[in-house]
């Protein structure tokens, strides 16, 4: 990993500072900028009508649930990447890898039996949904981040086992789905990734909030906010290939963050914005990656 020398001198709007320093302070300001009024302009979400694809049934201590995997061509697609290469990084624990899924609301529906039971409609891109349906391995995976988001977002324990239904592509009716406008701007927001390898205590560093955004195909921008830092005293800062790690001064901060993409590190740089309380970071990139939301 590259050292904390990659961090420049602090930016403030009213100082005298070297034309390196200055450039990057303007390219960073720019595209925070620009993916500001990209955010503001464009609408906070879109009306779609997912398609049926296949149903699995599972269980709940409540009791039946069943899920619709549908697809809509509004949502979009994970990075293109051959199975063997997300197989690799599944495998490493690259946590940046998502599958874009729309998790319907929880509907009341009656099975085979008559018996009362639980659905969710869980919608994926319709192209990648085609890809899945010839792979066991994408399908398998789809299902089970599908339960795990579902898990997550309306405090459920679905049972691991899984079938999917014969002669039955859905269960109940599927509705319209609320989903974020996918109006891309010109910069790629790539907004927050997980820290798997890092677990802060009650009483340990704050996790910053961090933000990610391609700002050209060969170039990773990233803001981290510091609200409770004046200055870049004490801040350390190294970056591996595809690992961004950041300690703060007094133990006030800390973030270990993984990235699927390839970073020059010794290209880098980073700075601290007095103004903004921002750690800025320009993080070229070694090779032109594979789109991702």
């Amino acid at each position: 990993m590259a050292d904390s020398k990659l961090l420049v001198p602090e930016l403030s709007e009213a100082e005298t500072i070297g034309p390196e320093t200055a450039r990057f302070e303007e390219l960073l300001l720019q595209a925070s900028k620009e993916l500001q009024q990209a955010q503001t302009t464009r609408p906070e979400s879109t009306q779609i009508q997912p398609q049926p694809g296949f149903c699995i049934k599972t269980n709940s201590a409540e009791g039946k649930v069943f899920i619709n995997i549908c697809h809509s061509p509004s949502i979009p697609p994970p990075a293109d990447v051959t199975e063997d290469e997300l197989l690799q990084m599944l495998e490493e624990d690259q946590a940046g890898f998502r599958i874009p899924m729309s998790l319907g609301e929880p509907h009341a529906e009656l099975d085979a039996k008559g018996q009362g039971c639980t659905a969710y409609d869980v919608a994926v891109n319709s192209d990648f949904y085609r890809r899945m349906q010839n792979s066991d391995f994408l399908r398998e995976l789809v299902v089970t981040i599908a339960r795990e988001g579902l898990e997550d977002k309306y405090s459920l324990q679905l049972n691991p086992e899984w079938r999917i239904l014969k002669n039955r592509p859905f269960l109940g009716s599927i509705s319209q789905q609320n989903i974020r406008s996918q109006q891309r701007p010109r910069i790629q927001e790539l907004g927050n990734l997980p820290t798997p390898g890092y677990r802060a205590a009650e009483t340990g560093p704050e996790k910053p909030h961090l933000n990610l955004w391609l700002e050209a195909p060969d170039l990773l921008l990233a803001e981290i906010d510091l609200p409770k830092l004046d200055g870049a005293m004490g801040l350390s800062l190294e970056l591996g290939e595809n690992r961004l790690v950041m300690g703060g001064p007094q133990q006030l901060y800390h973030l270990d963050a993984c990235i699927s993409l390839r970073i020059n590190a010794d290209e880098s740089k980073a700075a601290f914005h007095r103004k903004r309380k921002q750690l800025m970071v320009a993080m070229p990139l070694l090779s032109v990656p594979s789109e991702s939301w």
